[in-house]
């Protein structure tokens, strides 16, 4: 069984520093609870470590789509089953809507209990609250990667798109932490979802009933058969910085 996760949030940044912060993948920490790592093994792989409950957990994601101020889709390759997409939207005034859209697979007991709690929507909400006070806070993006990615998946990717992570019992990662991200928020963020920017991340809260995880920083299927990866690059110099 699977359960879906929507979340919208709207921040008083523009759509370009909005986007641009996303970018910054390995920035997560800073604003998703749980998640203690995130490293860029290239422009769409991500390696993610998480820490719930006192439990620390890893897994992979790929990024499937990523278009320049409008979206950051991805799905889990190893580990945490989950997938989803965060699209970002100029509402005009300066002001940008971020929607994030979450599938993922609950493993487990205490995951799926943590399920019939909603832990995984509220972590979702809770860590698109601390995206908008970070980037209000700072009034800019820490830094920005405007390159594309395509792999033919276009969309919102769901678990099926995530087929690589399912049946390791996650050991590689957090299936509920799918949550959030996450989202994540993921992200999903999902998203997915860098050199360069901040190093370190904040110490979060104990996990409770109305906290949990999600990856990071993906849609429903175009399509299961994916084309080559399609990297492309506005004309910066290719690194996320």
């Amino acid at each position: 069984m699977t359960t879906t996760v929507e979340k919208s949030i709207l921040v008083n940044v523009p759509v370009s520093v909005a986007y641009n912060q996303w970018t910054q993948f390995e920035e997560f920490p800073h604003f998703m609870g749980g998640v203690k790592e995130i490293t860029q093994l290239s422009d769409d792989r991500l390696h993610w470590v998480a820490e719930i409950a006192g439990v620390r957990r890893e897994w992979e994601a790929q990024v499937l789509e990523q278009v320049p101020d409008q979206k950051v889709s991805w799905a889990a390759t190893a580990g945490a089953t989950n997938a989803g997409a965060v699209t970002f939207e100029d509402v005009g005034g300066g002001r940008t809507s971020v929607h994030l859209s979450l599938e993922y697979e609950p493993e487990g007991l205490v995951e799926k209990v943590g399920d019939t709690l909603n832990i995984v929507e509220n972590q979702a909400e809770r860590d698109l609250d601390r995206f908008k006070a970070f980037i209000e806070d700072e009034g800019y993006a820490t830094g920005a990667w405007r390159g594309s990615i395509e792999t033919g998946i276009t969309g919102t990717p769901g678990v099926e798109d995530a087929a690589e992570s399912r049946g390791d019992s996650g050991h590689a990662g957090v299936s509920a932490k799918a949550a959030a991200a996450g989202l994540g928020v993921a992200a999903a963020a999902t998203a997915a979802v860098v050199a360069g920017r901040k190093s370190g991340s904040d110490e979060t809260p104990p996990v409770t009933s109305t906290d949990y995880v999600a990856p990071t920083p993906s849609p429903s299927v175009g399509s299961l058969e994916a084309d080559p990866l399609v990297v492309t690059d506005d004309g910066d110099d290719g690194t996320r910085t």
